[in-house]
């Protein structure tokens, strides 16, 4: 199932996968990487946090964090457990965030991955994502896709 964040429920598992799934992945040097640990309570009050859990008072399996700006759904973090991988939990977390913002007149969505990350290459062009440009600075490719 899908469902709201409950940021004293979940939060310590979404820090956790945040830790384990997606930093591992990033390109930053270390003390940006730790200036941003510090400041992902309040990025998590901005926007909207999904999770996918077994059942509504279970764990968070995986979770999807976005913000609408305009017409743009911008796809801040996307993370799930390794072991409830290939089982649909974050194509269903993107199709909650896409109708999200489709109800709230986003046009258009767009989505940020790490330089190595092939997986998340694979996932995200699955979704019809397409590579827009890649980002040297921070050694990402921004996909975009257009919401209907």
């Amino acid at each position: 199932m899908i469902r709201y964040r409950r940021p004293k429920q979940d939060d310590a598992v979404i820090m956790d996968l945040i830790e384990s799934q997606l930093v591992p992945l990033s390109h930053m040097p270390k003390n940006v990487l730790s200036q941003i640990k510090k400041e992902l309570p309040l990025r998590l009050g901005h926007g909207v946090t999904l999770v996918a859990c077994p059942d509504y008072d279970r764990e968070p399996l995986g979770f999807v964090h976005f913000m609408l700006h305009g017409d743009l759904l911008y796809i801040d973090m996307l993370a799930i457990s390794p072991a409830a991988r290939r089982k649909r939990y974050g194509r269903m977390l993107m199709d909650h965030a896409e109708q999200f913002a489709l109800s709230r007149g986003c046009k258009r969505a767009k989505v940020a991955v790490d330089a190595g990350n092939t997986a998340g290459l694979a996932f995200y062009q699955k979704l019809d994502y397409r590579i827009a440009r890649y980002l040297t600075q921070s050694y990402c490719y921004e996909l975009t896709k257009l919401l209907s």
